[in-house]
């Protein structure tokens, strides 16, 4: 199951915020096709956010055709993001994990990788805009 994680601070809407996640999630592998989503209710009392933004966050990703609601039964998962580089088993994904872990044994913090990853990220991709919310 994924936890949500909502930070006020990042100026991105919660419910992007969620919807962003169960893309990451998705990407990730870490959600498949046929998994259950938390419910509203569950997403507020872990996240501090009224239901109906997590029921906002849904619809949209309704609307992207990545969940189903079944009445009655829950949302789930109707596709993945998965790809075989973002795949668990992956060596391009190994070997970003390798360097994550060096980097934090050299003292650098989340904020410092997040900097230095999104600086690369937009000279290799120039029309990319980060997606995720930086550390504090």
């Amino acid at each position: 199951m994924v936890v949500f994680r909502v930070d006020r601070r990042s100026g991105l809407p919660a419910y992007l915020q969620i919807v962003h996640q169960v893309e990451q999630a998705l990407r990730m592998g870490a959600l498949a096709e046929g998994d259950k989503l938390p419910t509203a209710a569950q997403v507020a009392a872990t996240t501090k956010v009224n239901p109906n933004t997590t029921l906002k966050a849904y619809r949209e990703l309704e609307r992207s055709g990545l969940v189903e609601v079944r009445q009655g039964a829950g949302t789930f998962i109707t596709r993945t993001l998965a790809t075989p580089q973002t795949a668990p088993e992956s060596p391009l994904r190994a070997r970003l994990g390798e360097w994550l872990r060096e980097a934090r044994a050299e003292g650098m913090t989340e904020h410092d990788v997040t900097t230095l990853f999104d600086a690369l990220l937009g000279e290799t991709f120039p029309a990319a805009v980060p997606t995720h919310t930086p550390a504090h």
